[in-house]
């Protein structure tokens, strides 16, 4: 089925659903049937009219979930880490205002519009937990805005006709234990009861809110759980499954139309922890960086899939070569697994649009690589207030898909489209 097919096909289908508004109390007004969403059949993915889905696409990354280096920091590299060193830099107001600012700019209808035009059909979004909660997070301290945010990308995705995979890069009491989920150093979810309980919560909301949703293809429910480095790392590892089929008995609670996306341990890339599917609905993704691009390099990830008969999936690759990127693609699909390139956007190239940093954005580089350890450190690193507000919001306007440049090489070798039309400029967020 064709993107413009699945756009037809949606709009047909209106009356019988619709999407959630920001501001509303949860899920869609009407009941969508179960013949709308993307089913599975083996190791298949159905599409509404009954041809084989195959995911292609992209991840919008660092938009929810700010990662150091799409800034080009290093040290400086999880969410909270950013914020804290922006807030020594230019002070809490106007970092709040930043990050205001920046969840407006950095992905707009624009960039949707844009990546539905390379022939991409999946968008899968990363997001924090904290974006269900009144802790403080981009610029809110009290009635986040994940709802807001997701509404809006679902109303830019039907009308692009284009699928959604939520992904929780970031738990409660964190699930990997480094910068990837924003954490403390340790996938405390896994010890904490109260973690626990706020995982499974935020999960049951999402799902209430968007079970009648054809537009959301599943839940990710927990992005590369468990980090290798651990000394009692099988431990954890023992756990995984009793949490995933916690999670996913509280999401069947409210919504039993929606795939539930489980990845394996350790960068998702170990499934030897998890037995046969729990739940008629289940699917499995996988991650990988680097290595050869060929089907041995992923054999597990092929046996554990054809041992389970479930749809495997690609939930991020990327950063390499055009040429190592085309040929992986190529086993991907010879193999039936479907695929999101990380990222979209970040700065330098390797995704889909890349970023200009602005003129002076090495200051704020050198300052969160500085020592900050005490206040003294943190007042002989700081530049010049007002120079440094400058250039973040210079930034601002470099994140907007306008100011961006297309990474052509890029997005062929994915064998997607870059020479499509470009879209037309949008006011509209």
């Amino acid at each position: 089925m064709t993107i413009r097919n699945f756009a037809t096909l949606l709009l047909a289908s209106s009356l019988a659903f619709v999407g959630c508004k920001s501001g509303g109390t949860g899920g869609a007004t009407a009941s969508a049937s179960a013949d709308q969403f993307i089913t599975i059949n083996g190791p298949d993915l159905v599409a509404p009219d009954g041809s084989k889905f195959f995911i292609k696409g992209t991840n919008l990354g660092n938009w929810l979930n700010p990662e150091g280096y799409m800034f080009n920091f290093r040290k400086t590299n999880s969410g909270r880490m950013i914020n804290e060193m922006f807030s020594q830099l230019v002070g809490p107001d106007f970092t709040a205002e930043f990050w205001r600012a920046f969840k407006d700019n950095y992905i707009t209808r624009d960039d949707i519009r844009f990546i539905a035009s390379t022939g991409s059909n999946t968008i899968r979004l990363p997001f924090h937990y904290k974006l269900f909660t009144d802790e403080d997070y981009m610029g809110l301290s009290a009635v986040q805005d994940g709802f807001e945010r997701i509404d809006t990308l679902v109303e830019w995705c039907r009308e692009e006709g284009i699928y959604i995979i939520l992904d929780m890069h970031d738990a409660p009491g964190g699930q990997t234990g480094d910068n990837i989920d924003d954490s403390y150093g340790y996938p405390w979810l896994f010890e904490s009861e109260a973690s626990q309980q706020l995982f499974c919560d935020i999960w049951t909301r999402i799902a209430e809110r968007y079970k009648d949703e054809p537009v959301i293809l599943g839940y990710d429910v927990m992005n590369e759980p468990i980090a290798p480095y651990f000394e009692n790392v099988e431990e954890i590892n023992a756990k995984l499954e009793g949490m995933y089929k916690m999670v996913t008995a509280a999401i069947r609670t409210v919504d039993t139309g929606h795939i539930i996306m489980l990845g394996g341990a350790q960068w998702n890339s170990n499934f030897k922890p998890l037995g046969q599917p729990f739940d008629d609905k289940i699917m499995y993704t996988c991650h990988r960086y680097g290595g050869e691009p060929t089907a041995d390099a992923i054999r597990s990830y092929i046996e554990f899939r054809d041992r389970v008969n479930r749809p495997m999936y690609m939930g991020e690759i990327g950063h390499n070569t055009d040429e190592w990127m085309a040929a992986f693609c190529r086993t991907m699909e010879e193999n039936n697994i479907g695929w999101t390139f990380w990222p979209y956007k970040k700065m330098n190239g390797s995704c889909f649009a890349s970023i200009t940093p602005p003129a002076g954005w090495e200051k704020i580089v050198e300052f969160s690589e500085a020592p900050r350890a005490t206040y003294a450190e943190i007042r002989a690193a700081r530049p010049d207030q007002a120079e440094a507000r400058a250039i973040m919001t210079a930034m601002l306007e470099a994140c907007k898909f306008f100011n961006n440049s297309i990474e052509r090489g890029y997005i062929s070798a994915l064998g997607l489209d870059p020479g499509a039309a470009a879209p037309v400029a949008s006011d509209l967020r």
